[in-house]
């Protein structure tokens, strides 16, 4: 019985997720694989304490071409997901980061699935 009960609140969880506003982040990193990547390598760098700077970025989404990758990521700051960082050494090297509204989100996100699993 619990099963289903999971199955059931993962449902439901899946439906609020797909009725959130189109301008929200849930609804933008799920517009294409590349999107959902992008946001999972950002993120992981973030939790990592390690610096991905755009150019590393732009060369580890697959199957994205570069200018893709740039309007994808001009996008992600313009709707304030993530931000660029100068780095200290190299002013013309900028690092990605997610914004503290997003690493919000994405934590509530996360222990919602996590507590949906159990």
């Amino acid at each position: 019985m619990k099963k289903t009960n999971g199955i059931k609140d993962l449902l439901n969880f899946w439906e609020d997720q797909v009725k959130r506003a189109h301008n929200s982040s849930n609804y933008f990193f799920r517009k294409s694989p590349s999107h959902y990547h992008m946001m999972l390598l950002v993120m992981y760098s973030y939790k990592h304490g390690e610096n991905l700077s755009v150019e590393e970025l732009k060369t580890k989404l697959f199957k994205t071409s570069r200018p893709k990758s740039a309007l994808i990521i001009n996008e992600a700051c313009e709707r304030n997901f993530f931000y660029l960082e100068k780095t200290s050494s190299d002013q013309r090297k900028k690092s990605i980061k997610p914004t503290e509204s997003f690493v919000k989100e994405f934590d509530e996100y996360m222990e919602t699935l996590k507590n949906l699993a159990l």
